[in-house]
């Protein structure tokens, strides 16, 4: 394993959704700083649709999880476009990892493991471990879904002028998620793909055995 696969151990599509998911969140920081969160919203909706247009682009199919996140993304901030409420933008985050974290916990309870489905043809994992990491990352949306709650309501009102502009709640909220919740979700995923090296398995081994007679 070469000194790049051991400190940033994320494949081309890991890459490609990490990027696409911190893009917008800087547009919008950026743009709603110097003309309003109007402006701050339309970056945020026009980044996304480029991010996934890049995505289909670089991996030849639409990767299903940041397609869901994206549509979801567009059609909160059209929400906040059109109520002027940037409460939107925010509780789409809450709403879509409460989502996310139930579906994975509903198909681990029922047998049908929703997470192995998606990512099966990119991780090779033992039933242990496709248990382990889907009831790891429920628990990371769960929680993370909480948290946004509390910065979103915590900092409501929130108005501070520093560095010659007025700093309020949607401003904190934005920079939290770059800052500390957009570092902590790759520094989650690093951890869980080498967690999961003890499960991997061959793709050929997951696959099961041949039908079509072969020895």
């Amino acid at each position: 394993m070469n000194w790049r696969r051991r400190h940033f151990p994320f494949n081309a599509e890991q890459t490609v959704n990490i990027l696409g998911e911190i893009g917008p969140l800087v547009a919008m920081f950026l743009v709603n700083g110097i003309y309003g969160i109007a402006a701050g919203t339309w970056a945020l909706i026009l980044t996304t649709v480029v991010s996934l247009v890049a995505s289909l682009w670089m991996l030849g199919r639409p990767p299903i999880m940041p397609f869901i996140a994206g549509a979801v993304s567009v059609t909160f901030g059209a929400l906040t476009l059109i109520t002027g409420d940037a409460m939107w933008v925010q509780i789409k985050v809450t709403l879509f990892n409460a989502l996310v974290a139930g579906v994975l916990w509903f198909g681990l309870r029922t047998g049908h493991n929703f997470f192995r489905f998606v990512f099966s043809k990119t991780f090779h994992y033992t039933e242990e471990g496709w248990y382990k990491l889907t009831r790891n990352v429920a628990l990371f949306f769960l929680g993370t879904a909480v948290i946004n709650e509390v910065v979103r309501l915590g900092f409501d009102d929130f108005e501070m002028f520093a560095l010659d502009r007025i700093f309020t709640g949607i401003d904190i909220w934005i920079l939290f998620k770059i800052f500390i919740i957009m570092p902590f979700t790759a520094a989650f995923f690093w951890w869980q793909v080498r967690l999961m090296q003890k499960y991997r398995l061959p793709a050929a081994a997951e696959a099961g055995p041949r039908s079509d007679g072969a020895a």
